[in-house]
């Protein structure tokens, strides 16, 4: 192909996001069950399409300033401080984006430089590691495992530490396995992260959905705020995916140079998006309980379902998915996900496509209803009797 010349081969080089070529295969597929796609079957409470739906009433259809609404910034001040401990400046330490992804990108190349390396531990995001690679920076990979419930240790840190090492993506709770760090877990890597002049990106998009205990965020941390660019949103916990809603929040001078990218690409987030992020903020914690409270049930009745059909089955204390061994079968996760489709018309995601150390698994997302889960179980039962 004559195009094929101009592409960048950093672009090139790239492979396609390992759950959406799997999900071509699903694509006009009759009479699937997917338990792959990792967004909230809940519709936005009404309190906050309403909010949008009039925004649009007003005439609110403008240009907001590129860090967003000042409204939304001081509600977004507020509940970092009411949840997590954690005083951010409105005006210069909070920026509005277009969902958590373009925080994520934005944090990437404010910081890096040609092959600065970023630590990654795996498994995790799919998005994480092309987002460095696309900054010319160098993705390097940190093994977690289930026998330290995916968590990233001290040693597993300090193993991957070189002189070109900038920053480490703190991506808890973890999509794909549902783990999460609690505080003496993250207290335990703080002095390496200060001794190596490390900047930790957390991402913490899952954080309102934690099931074991409230979630602590590194940022809270004695000499941790200064060092951490914090990335949440409201698409996981407020059910709000399409609406394109993201934040970051950071010490001034992140903000700032973040900013100079922000405002020559994306400009700034729609602005009945910011509005109805008011509205979630300040109206919507009942809903965001209520969920919550619904996944939880999902958790515990799928990692049950699975353990009693005979699969290893880490328990998640976040996010809403799961992610059991198919080790014992003896097929590799493209395999397994395969013949599960063929075979049984269950789509889930292969443990491979988030990173090394996934192959050996599959991601479940039980962020479905209960009717469909247990649909899925008897499929998923049916199928282990034919290689068990």
């Amino acid at each position: 192909m004559i195009e094929d010349k101009y592409i960048s081969d950093i672009v090139k080089n790239i492979p396609p996001s390992g759950i959406r070529k799997f999900f071509d295969l699903v694509t006009n597929s009759k009479d699937i069950i997917s338990l792959g796609v990792g967004e909230p079957d809940f519709v936005t409470p009404w309190a906050i399409r309403k909010e949008g739906i009039d925004s649009l009433d007003r005439g609110s259809t403008t240009y907001t300033s590129n860090l967003g609404l000042p409204e939304l910034r001081i509600a977004i001040s507020h509940f970092l401080k009411t949840h997590y401990d954690i005083s951010y400046d409105p005006e210069k330490e909070i920026m509005v984006t277009v969902g958590a992804s373009e925080a994520i990108d934005l944090a990437l190349r404010c910081l890096l430089n040609n092959n600065d390396e970023v630590l990654v531990p795996v498994p995790s995001y799919v998005s994480y590691a092309p987002c460095v690679a696309l900054t010319r920076g160098i993705p390097v990979y940190v093994p977690t495992d289930d026998k330290n419930n995916f968590i990233l240790t001290p040693d597993d840190l300090k193993s991957k530490i070189t002189n070109r090492t900038k920053a480490l993506i703190l991506p808890y709770p973890n999509n794909p396995t549902g783990a999460i760090m609690k505080r003496e877990d993250l207290e335990a890597i703080v002095d390496i992260i200060i001794e190596h002049d490390l900047i930790v990106i957390s991402d913490e998009i899952y954080s309102e959905l934690t099931y074991d205990g409230k979630h602590v965020s590194i940022a809270s941390l004695p000499e941790m705020k200064e060092r951490t660019i914090l990335i949440n949103g409201f698409s996981k916990a407020f059910a709000m995916t399409g609406w394109r809603l993201g934040y970051i929040a950071a010490e001034h001078g992140f903000i700032d140079a973040m900013n100079k990218i922000h405002q020559y690409t994306t400009i700034c987030s729609p602005i009945m998006s910011q509005y109805a992020g008011i509205k979630a903020i300040y109206e919507c914690e009942e809903d965001i309980e209520k969920m919550r409270k619904t996944y939880d049930q999902r958790r515990r009745f799928i990692v049950s379902g699975f353990r009693e059909i005979g699969f290893d089955c880490f328990e998640p204390k976040g996010a809403f998915y799961i992610f059991p061994s198919i080790k014992k079968t003896g097929l590799n996760s493209q395999e397994f996900c395969e013949r599960l489709l063929k075979e049984e018309k269950i789509a889930v995601v292969p443990g491979d496509a988030f990173g090394p150390g996934g192959d050996g698994y599959i991601r479940v997302s039980y962020a479905y209803s209960l009717d469909k889960i247990m649909k899925a179980l008897e499929r998923i039962k049916s199928f282990a009797k034919k290689i068990f």
